[in-house]
């Protein structure tokens, strides 16, 4: 377990009071609308109304901006719960669905926005080599690249300042499109060009899309907002109304200005319909800049807050260090400029570019989730000022993973595998948080709906479906462990384990007994132990069990069947044996355990079963916790043995028919064994047949008010054997209905 220390000066998330904060229009609304008018705008819409049409491409505008504003209505109502600290989406899924959650989604999204960068710097290289053939494109990038780095290391302040220019560029290019001039007489098509063989729909959706996912951009600037609860819904929404009405205006222009031939023949159409050629080019550059400086800002902040959770290995805690008074990210940024200098090296995203699509994609997906589930549970620490229905995040959930298999389902799945295994790898961590999340709250709402439903249909016990819900009475699980060795063999993972120690106390200590508790369930986690903790204190140890026996539980969930470790201090034994009625009367399976400390579990090859002839008594239970236990991997190589005595060999033949005629009704392989007393007393025989097993299941009588006499006669009589189960099946419950045997 990697448990989260408390914050150093280097670890706090928020800047200091005196630092300088971005405000909704620089922080949120220009990075988030810089990204959704980007290149796509300039080089594709072109091609999309000549494939579709004016009517198909409003469709395709519509339907992705529809998926985009419920994401963004998620994220508003997520940033309107709780204060949003540095690392923006990541930080979002961490504090609802969990740390591994947030890292499965953090880590791949901090490498998304990281070789974004590059793929913008490229993609500016390349246009600005189309007017200017004689630079190198490789320079041009590197140069662009450290350019934008930069500007990110000079401040966000400073960044949000030259993305103000570039929102100028972006605009002027508008302007010139919307005020330019008609290329040819044209009748608007509503569904492309009927001449021609035009691109499937859902292909077009496909490379339209990622047009409008440039919502995190202001998210993932969060750490430096003046007021992210207020400013993130503002911007976010803002945003995406601005880019959905410039979307569904431009493809008119083009319809009306241009056949769908032309469209598709020529990248870059807005130029040419442009008023002002040049303007265009500027656009195109600053919409490439713009996206790359949303990234180089975006991913160094995401690494901050992923170092500071210590998602990452410990030896990368230096980059969760912050500089100056803004908190600013710079030794993360410089990591970040290093891992996209190298991928500008490489030069060619296109096999990789579609994955990257994915990781955003997926972020999306998981923060509806997150909403979605938040909304759905009403937890009371749930109280976002901007109020969502949980409906209308799982629509954004469903078309996200719709549109992530339609662009492309094989870099979907890649994504997914990735995700899941840094999740798995973050599991194993078993980092311990400071913070709540929304899983315990699922699990509740599961609990609080079974437990109603078992309540209302299955009062009692239902033989046909039970399962062995044991209560280990072991006090401390260092000193008995075999007895939740035990346990765990009978459940298998089908029941439920409670190791329960009673205390005895002078006065009730409730915080060390929490602490006590949390102890023991660490030490079974490091054992591989799956069990409920409980302690509880008492002025006398016996009595304390009793009542824990009677009043431990959860409606009609509550354990029936108590194990016990055998009493060895015969100055207490009226006591325990007092105890033992009891839970008798409690009707309570009860087996007690008594170690052969020598022999422990011996080989765990042989089970000895001490068969009374009847499956309604003990018999039954001891057949079936025999069955159970040999499931256990540790005793799948065990044999077992059931054994019945008669006193004449007249009586072997029909003994052993009922015994194989029992197991094969019942399903069990096992061994039957019929033993000829020839005069001898059962412990005689006890003694001789058993000697070798490794355990032994013996039936016990129910307690009398000689219950005490007839314990002390059993310790004696199995004081040389193996490690030996001692049986005592509740009243009046037919095992023969557990077995099915009908």
């Amino acid at each position: 377990m990697v448990k989260l220390p408390s914050p150093s000066k280097d670890d706090i998330n928020v800047p200091t009071p005196e630092a300088k904060k971005i405000g909704t229009f620089g922080g949120v609304y220009t990075p988030s609308i810089l990204t959704i008018l980007g290149v796509i705008m300039y080089l594709r819409f072109g091609w999309v109304v000549g494939n579709v049409g004016l009517l198909g491409t409003l469709i395709i505008v519509t339907l992705s901006t529809a998926i985009t504003f419920l994401t963004s209505l998620s994220i508003s109502a997520i940033a309107t719960d709780r204060v949003v600290g540095g690392g923006g989406a990541y930080y979002m899924i961490s504090r609802s669905l969990g740390i591994e959650s947030g890292g499965a989604v953090g880590i791949p999204l901090y490498f998304a926005q990281a070789l974004s960068v590059a793929l913008y710097t490229i993609g500016f290289a390349e246009s600005v080599v189309n007017v200017f053939p004689q630079l190198n494109q490789l320079y041009v990038a590197l140069i662009v690249t450290v350019f934008v780095a930069v500007i990110a290391l000079t401040s966000a302040d400073v960044a949000i300042k030259v993305q103000y220019v570039i929102m100028g560029a972006i605009a002027l290019s508008l302007l010139s499109f919307f005020f330019g001039k008609s290329l040819e007489p044209t009748e608007i098509e509503m569904w492309g060009a009927s001449d021609r063989l035009s691109e499937p729909f859902w292909q077009v959706f496909a490379v339209f899309f990622p047009a409008v996912t440039g919502i995190m951009a202001g998210v993932n600037m969060s750490g430096d907002l003046k007021n992210p609860t207020k400013s993130i819904p503002l911007g976010t929404l803002a945003a995406v109304g601005t880019g959905y009405v410039i979307y569904m205006i431009l493809p008119m222009v083009m319809a009306m200005r241009a056949d769908a031939t032309t469209l598709l023949a020529e990248p870059l159409i807005m130029k040419e319909i442009a008023l002002w050629s040049p303007a265009i080019f500027l656009g195109v550059w600053g919409a490439t800049l713009s996206s790359a400086l949303g990234s180089i800002l975006g991913a160094p902040r995401i690494l901050q807050a992923l170092a500071r959770d210590r998602v990452l290995p410990l030896w990368m805690r230096f980059l969760g260090k912050g500089s100056g008074v803004n908190d600013e990210p710079r030794v993360g940024t410089a990591v970040t400029l290093v891992i996209v200098i190298a991928t500008v090296y490489v030069g060619d995203l296109n096999l990789i570019a579609p994955v990257l699509t994915m990781f955003f994609l997926t972020t999306y997906l998981v923060l509806n989730i997150s909403a979605g589930i938040e909304a759905f549970l009403q937890s009371p620490s749930f109280r976002p000022q901007f109020k969502v229905h949980w409906s209308f995040s799982l629509l954004g959930a469903i078309g996200c993973l719709a549109v992530m298999f339609l662009i492309n389902a094989v870099a979907t799945v890649i994504a997914a595998i990735i995700s899941l295994s840094i999740y798995f790898w973050l599991q194993r961590r078993a980092l311990e948080v400071t913070w709540g999340d929304v899983r315990r709250g699922v699990w509740m709402a599961l609990l609080r709906i079974g437990i109603y439903k078992l309540d209302q249909s299955y009062r009692e016990e239902d033989a046909k479906n039970w399962r062995p819900h044991i209560l280990v009475l072991s006090g401390a699980p260092t000193k008995r462990w075999s007895l939740i060795e035990l346990a765990d063999a009978l459940t298998h993972k089908r029941g439920l384990i409670t190791v329960a120690t009673v205390l005895k106390s002078k006065s009730r200590e409730l915080i060390k007994q929490g602490d006590s508790e949390k102890r023991i369930r660490n030490y079974l986690e490091k054992k591989g132990i799956q069990a409920l903790v409980r302690i509880v204190t008492a002025t006398d140890i016996f009595a304390g069990a009793e009542h824990l026996v009677e009043t431990y539980g959860l409606g009609s969930i509550v354990p029936n069947t108590i194990l016990l470790g055998d009493s060895e201090s015969i100055d207490r034994r009226d006591s325990y044996c007092q105890m033992i009625g009891q839970i008798h009367q409690s009707k309570r399976n009860l087996v007690i355990f008594r170690e052969n400390h020598d022999r422990g579990f011996g080989k765990r090859r042989r089970i000895d079963v001490w068969w009374g002839g009847s499956m309604q008594a003990n018999g039954g239970l001891m057949l079936l916790l025999a069955y159970l236990l040999r499931s256990d991997l540790r005793w799948r190589e065990a044999n077992i043995y059931l054994k019945l005595v008669v006193n004449h060999q007249k009586a072997v033949p029909p003994a052993r028919d009922n015994l194989n005629r029992l197991l094969s009704n019942l399903r069990i392989s096992a061994h039957p064994q019929v033993i000829v007393a020839d005069g001898r007393s059962f412990d005689r025989i006890l003694q001789q047949t058993s000697r070798n097993a490794d355990i032994i299941f013996l039936g016990m009588a129910a307690p009398d008010q000689n219950f005490t006499q007839y314990y002390e006669a059993l310790q004696k009589k199995v004081a040389e054997l193996p490690s030996t189960v001692f049986v005592l099946a509740a009243p009046n419950f037919s095992f023969s209905e557990v077995f099915n045997d009908q």
